[in-house]
């Protein structure tokens, strides 16, 4: 079994856009483990997001601007046999490589992603955490930020990310519930808490709910983006 770990690829995806004070980060907790190829797809970054992850000497290409086509992109140039879908402001957690590897090799299991540690001390943020936690264990609906993997083959069964402009990660999950179990690894990556701070955590968390029970009622994927981009949810 460890001679077969050692032949399998995770190629890890990040989608890029202005992300010049975070992406270093990002590549560098990624860099310690083997057989791993990175890939950043940029949407078109006007800062120096490019310049410093060619530097850092992972793989680099251009998409059309939009997460679900960026990490679409991505996939089709992978290599690995597995396939982690990163963002560019969250952290991975040692020996992350291992812990996928173990976990879709369980019985029943086609994908995963990992627990939630928002990278700021406030108490209301780790309510936010519990809340993932659960929501994650329970109902099997991991989100983006959480570090969404599963094997190439899986994500070519289910049609790759559908190109909507926001949920996404909330679509895929769903599609892959379909086709088995979806695992929560209890170790945490850490993400950035910068979209909790900007408009508070209260806020945000509740202009998410709305948008998922939004989109569950029907609600065009373009509308609520434009909604969501523009703050239009709420005018407090």
């Amino acid at each position: 079994m460890s001679k077969n770990i050692q032949r399998r690829k995770i190629s890890i995806i990040i989608p890029t856009i202005n992300e010049a004070g975070n992406i270093k980060q990002t590549i560098a907790t990624t860099q310690p483990s083997a057989n791993i190829e990175v890939i950043v797809v940029d949407g078109g970054s006007q800062d120096d997001t490019v310049a410093i992850a060619m530097s850092l000497g992972v793989k680099v290409i251009s998409s059309s601007p939009g997460r679900a086509m960026q990490m679409n992109a991505g996939a089709a140039l992978a290599s690995g046999d597995m396939l982690l879908f990163l963002h560019a402001d969250t952290l991975l957690p040692v020996g992350f490589d291992e812990m996928i590897i173990a976990a879709l090799q369980q019985p029943g299991v086609v994908a995963g992603a990992f627990a939630l540690r928002i990278n700021a001390d406030l108490a209301s943020l780790r309510l936010v955490e519990k809340g993932v936690y659960w929501r994650s264990r329970f109902l099997q609906m991991p989100y983006g930020d959480q570090a969404i993997f599963m094997t190439k083959a899986v994500f070519q069964q289910v049609g790759g990310f559908p190109e909507l402009p926001i949920m996404e990660d909330f679509e895929i999950i769903r599609r892959l519930k379909r086709l088995g179990r979806i695992t929560i690894l209890s170790v945490p990556v850490v993400t950035s808490a910068r979209r909790w701070l900007q408009k508070g955590v209260f806020k945000t968390t509740l202009i998410n709910q709305i948008v998922i029970i939004a989109y569950l009622l029907g609600i065009k994927p373009a509308q609520l983006r434009t909604w969501y981009s523009q703050g239009k949810f709420f005018n407090f």
